[in-house]
């Protein structure tokens, strides 16, 4: 197993994400920086991700040796982000140490390109997912669960079935 990839979480989390782990996801992702995690991936979409990406982006004005990486589906997908959305946006990605394109083009292919990525390259996925069994973020867990690697879901009702 690649060295970085045990040091690394992804996160996951449906675009309807409102604040409602807030806390719990604070103290989640220092708990794992606690464990030895340094390097953060970030999908970028609105919702859950950056709501972790801006924890990470705090987390990193304290400690020095964390890293941010920005994983974006394909270039221009700020484009589709509006007012408190884009300056979001905006903020983790200028607190990225790097960004990651994963596709040139368009499509929804980008996407599953994007959550791949996020699975490859980490050992645990930290979500907020609600059970509904299609969408992203479905996908990324049931990828991560084929792949062996770690789920941890921040959604209110933690007995949910990552298994559809």
């Amino acid at each position: 197993m690649d060295c970085a990839k045990n040091i690394t979480v992804a996160f996951s989390g449906h675009r309807t994400y409102a604040g409602e782990a807030c806390e719990e996801l604070r103290e989640v992702v220092l708990r794992l920086y606690n464990e030895g995690y340094r390097r953060f991936l970030c999908g970028m979409a609105w919702g859950f991700d950056l709501a972790a990406g801006e924890v990470v982006a705090e987390l990193k004005r304290v400690h020095i040796d964390v890293e941010l990486v920005a994983v974006v589906p394909y270039e221009g997908f700020y484009r589709l982000f509006h007012a408190e959305d884009a300056e979001q946006y905006r903020r983790v990605a200028d607190a990225a140490d790097e960004v990651i394109v994963v596709s040139e083009d368009e499509s929804k292919v980008a996407y599953r390109l994007r959550n791949d990525y996020l699975v490859e390259n980490s050992s645990i996925v930290v979500a907020w997912f609600n059970g509904v069994p299609r969408g992203g973020t479905a996908y990324t867990l049931r990828q991560a669960r084929r792949k062996g690697v770690l789920v941890e879901n921040l959604f209110h009702s933690a007995q949910l079935s990552l298994e559809f």
